[in-house]
């Protein structure tokens, strides 16, 4: 259920909690109100921004991926660092790269990548050399420098996760769920390993790995390229789970082994093999009766490997030395918590010996150096606030680039600090957020900033800050001048135990519901997003932007359980979720309704996808007095119907903690549900399955509690189709008008 779409930062600060202005001039923008079918197309206004950005080895030119119009196609361009005029190196060949053409792995795959976009959507750069690799179609393309694109692959069967060598010579991926090399000069493939079978491959990331652990890769090269890591996956064992695919002229079953929680996981090996083939050196991850997870692997050398392992219950993080010649290994740290253990990908090997590290046993997240054998060498940050990301290490004058909401937690910006320590420098400086790009010698880095009043602008800039271009401005499209989009106000507010929290309101811009207006609630609330935000995302949130235009104030709040407050603040859900979080959204729409006059307390509605979704039905279910309708899409109903690494790392297993299970079901308090339910559910979500809804369905029945459903047959956990999209936007809006209109009262 991780979400690693950037929904983090934004402030347009109200200080304190007794409300706002309630009448503060908004910018006039754009010409008619937004629609459904605004809604429904993708990417929104001012979204369209470079992105996958990478310094060329010598530092002297930039490569990137981004459209060359306002729709989702991505090509790949290239700008030199001294003109700044930035070209398009490469395009699909043919129809490009679109969700019709990919196999369904590959499908699956981006599923997992929450990846909407087409055309060019992945690159594979070499690190010394001017070489990147494309998988388009399910073929593979080489490009060497400016180009020509060259095709190097044309088999039936998808090349998934492409890697070049550090100097650019081969190629690896996975096929057929084998490992394979290739040769770029000689144009020589050879396959490294064999036996995979249903349910057995080599190379491939598991699904718990890519879906809850953001490790996409279940391979990596050797520093020197003489030898590949990779891992086996065995999940035979694993129940299969059946879609039947309905809503087309044919049917089909697609199945997945799907691990549910407290039940078993897929059995991982990770073993080291010779690049030119041979055999296979397994390594002794962990004791055979420890159930783990392997969590991360990173070469220190071409003779050693760091990998890091994660105990099933996620209490304990154990990062481990392996020696490649002898498989012999060492423990160099241990990573424990009551609550549980978050993975990151903070590690960097230091030229002088030693590594970058993080840890959260503050509460926060904060970096650390550490020698050769593990031991801490001095914490670089601290304080009430958490590093977000690491963004490079400048070698040569010891410093450390990395992101945070330092000053606020809204907002995003970059800072520098010393490895020797010293004070923390913040790189940019105007408010909002900041996704910063930086070269390895530390002398340029890319900028995309944007607030809530500013689509997101790209610059590349010294390191002193002096922009020296603009190399794109998302204001330039010409959609904003066509729509009418108003930022929300952002502001904060006290739960009932005095915990601040923070909220954006979006005030109604139609009289047709009503002088006072029914608030929808828009809700995610669960771990690993944050959506109150000071970001142009938040002002191009069209179903927002689209209720307010129907005469609907919105309401968002990010209750305690949610990313970027600290391990203190998301750890309020352990073993307990789907309570904390209601009793939040509760004193969220209390706050609103004291705050805006304009809004009829009596008229609360709430709406929200995935943990979203069961966040709908929580608060339907938990405060009935408070939200008299919702829209839920994709609902988690009951988390033994829900994957391992998720749900065991905040609600242990249904054995150890039945009595927090039957609690945070939705399930056992379906009668409690007294307003009017719109279901809506992909019947392929293959993520959070379909299965959810028809449990809650059957729940609702026997309780005799009314609803509406809303199946969409050909959709997984994300809606692709835009003619889909629209259907639900119209929908979705139709039923609150119904419900909460003034008729409907």
């Amino acid at each position: 259920m991780v979400d690693r779409r950037l929904l983090v930062l934004g402030v347009l600060m109200v200080i304190g909690t007794e409300g706002r202005a309630a009448d503060e001039p908004r910018p006039k923008t754009g010409k008619r109100p937004v629609d459904a079918a605004a809604v429904a197309r993708f990417p929104a206004p001012g979204t369209v921004v470079p992105g996958a950005f990478a310094f060329t080895p010598d530092g002297s030119s930039l490569t990137y991926l981004k459209a060359e119009t306002t729709g989702p196609g991505r090509v790949f361009w290239r700008v030199d660092v001294k003109d700044g005029q930035p070209r398009v190196v490469a395009r699909p060949p043919g129809s490009g790269d679109t969700d019709a053409n990919v196999s369904q792995a590959e499908a699956l795959r981006r599923e997992r990548m929450r990846l909407r976009d087409s055309g060019i959507t992945q690159v594979s750069r070499a690190d010394n050399a001017d070489v990147s690799v494309f998988p388009i179609g399910g073929d593979l393309f080489l490009l060497r420098g400016d180009g020509p694109l060259e095709r190097l692959t044309t088999t039936p069967a998808p090349e998934i996760d492409p890697k070049l060598t550090a100097d650019g010579a081969r190629l690896a991926f996975v096929r057929d769920d084998e490992l394979s090399v290739y040769d770029l000069a000689s144009k020589q493939e050879t396959r490294l390993t064999t036996g995979a079978e249903p349910g057995l491959s080599h190379g491939l990331a598991e699904f718990i790995a890519q879906e809850e652990m953001n490790r996409l890769t279940g391979f990596w090269w050797s520093p020197d390229g003489s030898r590949i890591a990779y891992q086996e996956t065995d999940e035979r064992h694993v129940p299969l789970y059946s879609i039947v695919h309905q809503g087309g002229e044919s049917i089909a079953v697609e199945t997945h082994r799907y691990p549910f929680s407290g039940a078993a996981n897929a059995k991982v090996r990770l073993g080291l093999i010779a690049s030119t083939g041979g055999a296979t050196r397994w390594l002794e991850l962990a004791d055979p009766k420890d159930d783990v997870y392997l969590a991360r692997v990173d070469w220190e050398s071409p003779k050693s490997l760091l990998v890091q392992i994660l105990s099933r219950d996620q209490k304990s993080l154990k990062l481990i030395r392996f020696d490649a010649e002898s498989g012999e290994h060492r423990q160099l740290l241990e990573e424990k918590s009551d609550r549980w253990v978050n993975l990151h990908d903070h590690l960097r090997l230091l030229n002088k010996g030693g590594f970058l590290w993080s840890s959260e046993r503050t509460g926060y997240r904060h970096l650390e150096r550490r020698d050769g054998d593990g031991k801490l060498v001095r914490v670089l940050t601290s304080g009430d606030w958490p590093v977000d990301d690491v963004l490079g290490v400048d070698e040569s004058r010891r410093e450390v680039w990395f992101s945070a909401g330092r000053d606020d937690p809204r907002q995003l910006h970059a800072y520098r600090v010393s490895l020797e320590g010293g004070p923390v420098v913040r790189v940019t400086s105007s408010a909002g957020t900041h996704k910063v790009v930086a070269s390895k010698d530390g002398n340029h880095y890319v900028d995309v900033a944007s607030s809530l009043d500013a689509p997101p602008v790209t610059m590349l800039k010294d390191r002193a800050g002096k922009v020296i271009f603009t190399l794109d401005d998302a204001a330039k499209d010409a959609r904003l001048a066509e729509l009418k989009l108003a930022p929300p106000v952002l502001t904060e507010f006290k739960n009932r135990e005095g915990t601040t929290l923070h909220g954006a309101y979006y005030s109604a811009r139609s009289r047709s519901l009503g002088e006072k207006a029914p608030l929808i609630v828009m809700v995610y609330g669960g771990p690993h997003v944050q959506t109150v935000t000071d970001s142009w995302a938040l002002t191009a949130d069209l179903t927002a932007q689209f209720l307010s235009a129907r005469g609907f104030a919105v309401w968002k709040a990010d209750n305690r359980g949610s990313s970027r407050r600290g391990l203190r603040f998301e750890s309020a859900l352990d073993r307990n979720m789907g309570t904390p979080e209601v009793f939040d959204q509760v004193d969220g729409v209390k706050f609103v309704s004291a705050s805006w006059p304009e809004v009829d307390a009596s008229r609360v509605g709430i709406t929200g996808g995935s943990y979203g979704g069961y966040m709908t039905l929580r608060c339907l279910a938990l405060a009935p007095e408070v939200f008299k309708a919702g829209v839920a899409a994709a609902p988690v109903t009951d988390w033994d119907g829900y994957d391992t690494c998720y749900t065991e790392r905040y609600m242990g297993t249904p054995l150890d903690n039945a009595k927090g299970y039957k609690s945070a079901s939705v399930l056992t308090r379906a009668g409690d549900i007294r307003g009017p339910l719109l279901l809506i559910h992909g019947l392929l979500d293959e993520n959070v399955h379909y299965r959810h809804s028809s449990r809650l369905i059957n729940a609702l029945v026997a309780a005799g509690r009314p609803f509406e459903i809303l199946p969409l047959p050909d959709s997984r956990h994300s809606t692709r189709r835009e003619g889909d999209r629209q259907y639900i936007a119209e929908r979705m809006a139709s039923f609150f008008e119904s419900r909460l209109g003034p008729s409907g009262r």
